[in-house]
């Protein structure tokens, strides 16, 4: 390698550690919001109304049910994050193909856009259940979401900053590990967008 190529690489590195950095402030700002949102518009809720879905409607999530599937998703990440900050974290050959890396995490955080009205049917492993009994859903929410940040702060020293992870639910579908923070943060303004979809039926009962 030429010193000129060392140099170059190392800046590269650099940049990319800068950048990554900086995205985490993002990011935990990004939930600070998120959770504010939820406190604001569902905190005064009774459990009934957390749990209240829309007669006639199957596919409907209650808003207990949107926040429990966060909770879910959210929660499968923690031993893929483990094996990344552990140096155990193994990329399947699918992952060594750059292109197709960021391709497949384009589509995944543009299938999560809270932007986007279609709705998808989750992964068996991520369903939320009819309903939940746990009559504290927001403060277990809450609480998730301080956990979730300190989840993506840890993050901050690693070495190197372009790794690519395997989806919890399925190891071929891949994305690097700043994609997967947004695709996390993208996914959870997705289902309070969601949720808020029930307030009108709220009120009309």
């Amino acid at each position: 390698m030429t010193i000129q190529k060392f140099r170059n690489n190392l800046l590269s590195n650099n940049l990319l550690q800068n950048n990554f950095i900086m995205n985490i402030d993002k990011w935990i700002k990004q939930i600070d919001l998120i959770t504010e949102s939820f406190k604001n518009k569902f905190g005064n809720l009774t459990y009934s109304e957390l749990n209240f879905k829309p007669d006639n409607q199957i596919n409907v999530w209650s808003i207990t049910q949107n926040i429990n599937h966060i909770l879910i998703v959210n929660e499968t990440y923690k031993p893929v994050i483990k094996s990344v900050l552990e140096g155990n974290n193994k990329t399947p050959f699918i992952g060594k193909f750059n292109f197709i890396v960021d391709k497949i995490g384009a589509l995944i955080l543009k299938s999560v856009n809270p932007q986007m009205k279609r709705k998808m049917k989750t992964f068996p492993l991520w369903e939320p259940g009819s309903e939940i009994s746990n009559e504290d859903i927001l403060k277990k929410f809450i609480s998730h979401q301080e956990d979730l940040k300190n989840m993506i702060r840890s993050t901050n020293d690693l070495p190197d900053k372009k790794i690519v992870i395997s989806s919890p639910a399925n190891k071929n579908i891949v994305y690097k590990l700043d994609t997967a923070f947004d695709i996390i943060i993208a996914h959870e303004q997705r289902h309070f967008e969601q949720a808020k979809e029930i307030l009108p039926f709220l009120r009309k009962n």
